[in-house]
């Protein structure tokens, strides 16, 4: 009988990836809707059976394939940002800065208005400002779409991703320093660490084109370099507790500023791509707990309906500035909604190094849930309206 739990234990998790892969594409079929949607709901499913198909998701070997998938996807994110537009049109910038700026602001007076602490409101408001590259990405490249809209989302995206994880770790930083008086174990999560993971990904992205181009092929022979670069970055970031978030994001935009080709036949990295993102999806609706998803309903709707008015305010201020329309704009900012992998990942992280919210922070568990599902959806709608997916570009 013990020999039965344990090999249901050890096929576990493959059969809740191999279920969620058959449900997306089915669900993708029958509805339209994006398949991560329905890989979050698969894995928030299992997670909270009675039986216990998914095992308790503590960091582990799950944590680890799941940040190499988020890496993928960061790399592919960086990768895609062209800093001389933003050097010729640095509205877009400031766009980033100012409704990240405007979303903390408000979402930090309403964890105030309901009875938060100050430094989980102010933890909350950070996490609030990012926008989930694993959402964007997906969703984009299941579309394959292109246009200002598009690229607008995922500069944006990466300028939020950025202050996101600046504020949050220092916030923790000062969360680790009240509570501990060992001020070295408070600075590890603060800007020096965040510059050390920076330097990593400059470094890869200086060494990594260099070694493809001695080599030749670039074309050809990238995509496996890079994708076992980002899996050497991210092992190195554990091992250093530097931010592999921060540091594959560094990677791929160093690397694109080498002038190193990625086709388009590689967005998402093919095969392996495929597979870690539904890894990733599951993973990260595995981690959500029905009970903590219902005690935080409440303030989870005020930040999500705070959130997206700053975020479609904040953009649609600049739009015309930006060069591009109202409508445009508003179209972006609704398409920064989604967050959950990226605030679950930074979570885990946080625990990693000691750093334990309790139940301070339901009200993310709801957030995380209801994006999961809602967000992919959106996004898409959202490329659609624009008109800039493949399928309607072609009518």
């Amino acid at each position: 009988m013990q020999s039965l739990i344990s090999i249901a234990a050890d096929l576990s998790w493959p059969f809740a990836i191999t279920l969620a892969w058959v449900v997306g594409e089915f669900g993708h079929r029958w509805t339209g809707l994006p398949r991560i949607s329905f890989y979050g709901v698969i894995g928030f499913v299992l997670a909270q059976t009675q039986v216990g198909i998914l095992p308790q998701t503590d960091a582990g070997p799950m944590l680890v394939l799941a940040d190499v998938a988020f890496g993928l996807i960061l790399f592919e994110v960086g990768y895609r940002i062209n800093l001389r537009w933003l050097k010729n049109n640095p509205w877009i910038a400031v766009t980033g800065l100012v409704e990240s700026l405007l979303t903390f602001a408000v979402v930090y007076f309403i964890g105030i208005e309901f009875g938060s602490t100050s430094m989980t409101a102010l933890l909350l408001a950070s996490l609030a400002m990012s926008t989930s590259p694993a959402t964007i990405m997906r969703v984009i490249n299941e579309e394959r779409s292109s246009g200002q809209v598009t690229e607008r989302i995922v500069h944006l995206t990466a300028l939020n991703c950025v202050l996101a994880v600046f504020t949050f770790n220092i916030i923790v930083g000062f969360w680790m320093f009240q509570s501990s008086t060992d001020l070295i174990e408070a600075s590890s999560s603060s800007a020096a660490v965040l510059a050390a993971s920076v330097a990593a990904g400059t470094v890869f992205g200086i060494v990594v084109p260099a070694m493809l181009r001695r080599l030749g092929n670039m074309a050809q022979d990238a995509t496996v370099a890079f994708a076992l670069s980002v899996m050497l970055l991210v092992a190195l970031t554990y091992t250093t507790s530097l931010s592999p978030l921060l540091a594959t994001l560094t990677f791929g935009l160093v690397a694109r500023h080498r002038r190193v080709a990625f086709s388009q036949a590689q967005r998402n990295f093919g095969a392996m791509g495929e597979l870690l993102t539904v890894l990733l999806f599951v993973y990260a609706a595995s981690t959500l707990e029905w009970a903590s998803v219902t005690a935080g309903a409440g303030l989870a709707l005020a930040v999500v309906g705070g959130r997206l008015l700053t975020k479609v305010v904040g953009v649609a201020a600049f739009s015309h500035v930006s060069g591009i329309s109202w409508r445009k704009g508003v179209l972006t900012g609704v398409a920064l909604t989604p967050v959950s992998v990226f605030i679950i990942l930074l979570l885990e992280h946080a625990r990693q190094h000691g750093v334990n919210f309790g139940d301070e922070l339901n009200a993310l568990a709801a957030i995380t849930l209801g994006l999961e599902l809602v967000g992919p959806v959106l996004v898409q709608r959202v490329l659609m309206l624009a008109k800039e997916t493949h399928e309607i570009k072609e009518r």
